[in-house]
């Protein structure tokens, strides 16, 4: 399985790029808001890694090895969470991604069925799927709208440390500061110390974030 791949870029058509490495050249497909992250650092011979996401598509008589890419973790972890829906695999994925992927994450958080309908190969049926399937699911992908105190004054048992070292590091990754990070964990458990899950810590964080 491959995890992870660094090259330099041949050629970028569409949601297609061309990798060189080692003397193999690798063709890794990219979602359009990927694409716009890069914020046009995606040149001819310029040298980038990707983080990927492996899978074989088959058909009666072959099994064609995919690869599709992405700038960070969270980005994967994303487009992951979306293909679990129904009939979204993950070439349908690459091409409906079109949009900031925060941007979809608030769509489904909020079920804006407009928005999400308007996504390339999506439409009305698919995107109520979507809005079941993923609705109070968003929130670490929420906050990656935002790229970017101190220590909390509840007491804090093991599990909410747990919670809390593991929401930091989710933070970190998303670019937030650390003492920023700390304080939006604090606002969160203080809103509501009754959190027992990562993803309702950060959907909690979300939340506070998106009432600012």
């Amino acid at each position: 399985m491959i995890a992870q791949i660094s090259g330099n870029i041949e050629s970028l058509c569409d949601n297609t790029l061309t990798l060189a490495v080692g003397g193999i050249s690798y063709e890794v497909y990219i979602p359009t808001a990927v694409i716009k992250n890069f914020e046009g650092r995606l040149e001819k011979d310029s040298k980038i890694s990707l983080f990927t996401y492996h899978y074989y598509q088959t058909d009666p008589s072959r099994s064609i090895p995919i690869l599709i890419g992405f700038a960070n973790r969270i980005e994967k972890d994303f487009f992951e969470k979306f293909i679990t829906v129904s009939g979204v695999g993950p070439k349908a994925a690459v091409r409906a991604l079109s949009q900031p992927m925060p941007d979809i994450a608030a769509a489904i958080d909020e079920g804006d069925l407009k928005y999400l309908k308007a996504l390339p190969g999506i439409g009305e049926q698919r995107a109520k799927e979507i809005i079941a399937k993923l609705q109070g699911k968003m929130g670490r992908f929420g906050l990656m709208k935002i790229t970017a105190g101190a220590g909390s004054s509840r007491p804090v048992t093991s599990k909410a440390s747990d919670l809390e070292n593991e929401a930091m590091e989710v933070l970190l990754q998303l670019e937030y500061k650390k003492d920023e990070a700390k304080e939006m964990l604090r606002k969160a458990f203080s809103r509501k110390p009754s959190v027992s899950t990562i993803e309702e810590l950060l959907n909690e964080v979300y939340r506070q974030k998106k009432e600012l």
